[in-house]
C-alpha cells in the first residue's frame, strides 16, 4: 500500500473527530436519549440538590460553630462556584472526547468529600470537605453531563433540561429530610446523619456511571481552552452577562430562607419552609420548560421569569409573619425554580456548533462562577452590617436579578430583533 493509500485511509477514519463529517439531527426521543435526562437528573440531584439544601447546613453551623453566618456562607457559595469555574477545563475536555475519565472522576471527588465530611469537626475542616472536594467533584460531573444530554435534543430540549433540573428540587427535599430526620427526630448524630447522605448519593451516581454516552464524536482540531472571540458575539456576551446578575441574587433565598424564619419571625421548626420551597420548584422547573420548547422559545419565557424573580425577592422585604412567609415561599419556589431550569436550557442554545456545546457552556458557567462564589458572602456581610436586618441584602438580590432580567432582553433583542411574536 502506498503513502497516499494509507494516508487516505487514515483521514477517511478520523474525519468525523475533525469537524468534516455532517453531524446527524439530535433523536430528540428515545429510550437512549430519556436514559440521559434521567443521569442528568441525579447529577443535579447530588449537586445542586445538596447546595440547595444548604439551609439546612447554614443553620446547623450558625449553632454549632464559633464562626458568623457570613463566613459559614462562604462553604456553600465555593461549592457552587467551584462547580461553575470548573466548567471551562472540563466542558472543553468533554468536548474533546475524555468524558469517561472525568466524569468518575467527578462522582469519586464528590463521595470522598461527603464521606469526609462526617468526620470534620472544625470550620476549616467542613470547608475543605464540603466546599472544595465536593465543589471539584459537582464541577467534574455538572457540565460534561449537562453537555452529553443536550446532544440528544433539539426541540424538546428545554423540557429535557426541566426534566433534569428537576432534580435539584428532588435532591432539595430528599436530602433536607434525611439530613434533619436523622439529625433531630432519630437524633444519630452528624457523622452517620452525612454518612447516610453519603449512601444516598453513591446509589444514584450508579445511574450515570453506567448509562451516560456521548453520542457526539470527539473534537481533535487543537482549539483552545476557551473561544474568547464567542465574547464578540452580542447574544453571547449578553446572555452572559444575564447569567452573572441573576445568579448573584437567585439563590438568595435558598441560603437564607431558614435563618430569616428564624431570626426575624422566631420559627423553630424552618424545615416545612425548606420543603415547600424546593417542592413547589419541580413544578416550576417542568411547565416553564414545555412552554419554551413549543410556543414561546426558551429566552422568551425566560425573561418574563428573571422580571418576576428580582420582584419577588424585593416584596420579601414586606413579610413579617409565617403566613407571609409560606406565601412567599410558594411562588418564588415556582418563578426561582423556572429560572434556574430555563438559564442551563438556554445556555446550550448560545453556539452555533452542537459539538462546541460544552466549550461554550463552560465558558458562561465560569462567569457565574464569580457571582455564586460572591454573591451568599455580599448579602452575608450585608445582614451583618445591618444589624441582623435583612433588608439590605433582599434589596441588592432583587435589584441584582432585575438587572440580569434586563441583559437577558438585550440579548433577545441581538438575537433576533424587537419582533415579539419571533421565537428564541
Amino acid at each position: 500500500m502506498s503513502l497516499t493509500e494509507k494516508l487516505q485511509r487514515f483521514l477517511s477514519r478520523h474525519k468525523s473527530t475533525n469537524g468534516s463529517e455532517p453531524i446527524p439531527p439530535p433523536p430528540d426521543g428515545g429510550i437512549q436519549a430519556w436514559t440521559q435526562v434521567l443521569c442528568m437528573h441525579f447529577v443535579y440531584f447530588n449537586s445542586w440538590g445538596i447546595s440547595n439544601s444548604f439551609s439546612v447546613f447554614q443553620q446547623l453551623y450558625t449553632q454549632t460553630l464559633p464562626e458568623s453566618a457570613s463566613s459559614i456562607s462562604w462553604v456553600g457559595s465555593v461549592q457552587i462556584s467551584l462547580l461553575f469555574f470548573m466548567s471551562a477545563l472540563t466542558g472543553r475536555a468533554t468536548d474533546s472526547g475524555y468524558f469517561k475519565i472525568i466524569y468518575p472522576l467527578g462522582v469519586l471527588l464528590q463521595l470522598v468529600g461527603i464521606f469526609e465530611l462526617s468526620f470534620c469537626k472544625t470550620y476549616w475542616q467542613i470547608f475543605l470537605a464540603q466546599a472544595i472536594c465536593m465543589g471539584l467533584g459537582n464541577g467534574f460531573t455538572f457540565s460534561p453531563g449537562l453537555s452529553i444530554m443536550s446532544s440528544y435534543f433539539e426541540k424538546k430540549r428545554a423540557f429535557a433540561v426541566g426534566l433534569a433540573t428537576a432534580g435539584t428540587a428532588t435532591g432539595g427535599l430528599i436530602y433536607s429530610v434525611l439530613i434533619n430526620q436523622l439529625l433531630y427526630h432519630y437524633q444519630i448524630g452528624f457523622a452517620w446523619t452525612i454518612r447516610a447522605a453519603g449512601l444516598l448519593m453513591l446509589m444514584t451516581q450508579i445511574f450515570g456511571l453506567v448509562f451516560f454516552k456521548p453520542r457526539l464524536p470527539p473534537r481533535t482540531s487543537g482549539r483552545p481552552l476557551m473561544e474568547i472571540r464567542a465574547f464578540t458575539e452580542p447574544p453571547f456576551l449578553l446572555f452572559t452577562i444575564s447569567m452573572f446578575l441573576n445568579f448573584w441574587g437567585l439563590y438568595f433565598a435558598f441560603f437564607y430562607l431558614g435563618t430569616f424564619a428564624r431570626d426575624r419571625l422566631g420559627v423553630t421548626d424552618t424545615q416545612n419552609l425548606i420543603l415547600v420551597l424546593n417542592g413547589v420548584s419541580i413544578i416550576g422547573r417542568i411547565g416553564p420548560s414545555i412552554i419554551g420548547d413549543r410556543w414561546t422559545g426558551k429566552l422568551n419565557i425566560l425573561i418574563p421569569v428573571s422580571v418576576a424573580s428580582g420582584i419577588l425577592i424585593l416584596g420579601w422585604i414586606a413579610v413579617d409573619t409565617v403566613g407571609g412567609l409560606y406565601a412567599f415561599t410558594v411562588v418564588y419556589g415556582l418563578v426561582g425554580g423556572a429560572a434556574q431550569s430555563l438559564f442551563p436550557a438556554t445556555a446550550t442554545t448560545m453556539t452555533p456548533d452542537i459539538r462546541r456545546t460544552g466549550t461554550r457552556l463552560g465558558m458562561i458557567f465560569s462567569v457565574v462562577g464569580f457571582a455564586t462564589l460572591t454573591g451568599p458572602a455580599i448579602e452575608g456581610a450585608l445582614i451583618a452590617t445591618d444589624g441582623g436586618r435583612y433588608t439590605g441584602a433582599q434589596l441588592f438580590a432583587g435589584l441584582a436579578v432585575l438587572l440580569g432580567a434586563c441583559a437577558a432582553a438585550a440579548a433577545r433583542v441581538a438575537k433576533v430583533g424587537w419582533g415579539l411574536d419571533v421565537k428564541a
